[in-house]
């Protein structure tokens, strides 16, 4: 498990899109056909709203089995690879800046058809079709960070009762588009 890390949280800065954008052509790169689509989720993903100012990505990849035999191709890239890291189905991989360990990108990789894709894509774009919740969200995260300040793991946990409540929501509110299968 990665060591926790020093909560920051920053104004929305609109360079985290540009990252995304370059890091998921990079995973394309390595992985070709076996990547269907990268996902920027989390809060870097909400415009308007602070957020620590690591990328959060989901990869989502054609056979879980596959990925697993690429974790070199995802190393290569950068990243250290966690395995699932207590989420079944879930592969976890981090990246930090090689001179100052600061991290930067965090990959949240699944096998297309997991509901935890539906989960995070969900949660991303209700909060950015609702600014006022999207606020609620922020000022929790604020709540959290004053009370973690050093402890990501923590923080984590602070928020995961609202966004688990949120993400119900978010799913009944999109559930008459999503995909059957």
């Amino acid at each position: 498990m990665p060591p926790p890390i020093k909560v920051e949280l920053v104004p929305h800065d609109p360079v985290w899109a540009e990252i995304a954008a370059e890091e998921s052509l990079r995973l394309k790169e390595a992985l070709g056909a076996l990547l269907v689509v990268v996902h920027p989720i989390g809060s870097t993903a909400i415009p308007e709203i602070h957020a620590k100012p690591i990328v959060d990505l989901m990869p989502v990849v054609g056979n879980l089995q596959q990925f697993d035999r690429n974790q070199s191709k995802i190393e290569q890239l950068g990243f250290r690879w966690w395995g699932e890291l207590g989420l079944p189905g879930r592969r976890y991989c981090t990246k930090n800046d090689p001179a100052t360990m600061v991290r930067l990108v965090q990959l949240h990789c699944y096998e297309q058809g997991s509901p935890e894709i539906v989960r995070h894509v969900a949660f991303r774009d209700y909060l950015c079709r609702h600014p006022r919740l999207a606020r609620q969200y922020e000022q929790m995260k604020t709540e959290c960070q004053l009370q973690h300040p050093n402890d990501s793991h923590a923080y984590s946990e602070c928020k995961s009762k609202w966004i688990q409540r949120i993400e119900l929501e978010a799913i009944a509110f999109f559930a008459p588009v999503l995909p059957v299968d």
